[in-house]
């Protein structure tokens, strides 16, 4: 399974901290299983849309859409944060 996390607002928005995905052949990257989630529509496609501020970690790292995924990853989203 990929465990799929979210954090603050998405948290917020998808009124979910988690949930785990089924592994397949088209889940191999980041983009892949963004693309996922965004067939659902509604609030995951707003959130996930391509242009949205919203970065990405697997397993604790941060990541790009092309990083490779697989079974027993986590992958966690959450909006980007800022310094002061």
């Amino acid at each position: 399974m990929i465990k799929v996390l979210y954090f603050a607002r998405l948290r917020e928005q998808l009124g979910t901290a988690g949930e785990e995905i089924a592994p397949a052949a088209e889940l191999e990257t980041v983009g892949d299983v963004a693309a996922k989630l965004r067939e659902r529509g509604g609030t995951w496609l707003e959130i996930l849309g391509e242009g949205e501020s919203v970065m990405v970690a697997v397993n604790q790292e941060i990541a790009r859409l092309e990083t490779r995924v697989g079974d027993g990853d986590e992958v966690a989203f959450f909006p980007p944060v800022t310094g002061g």
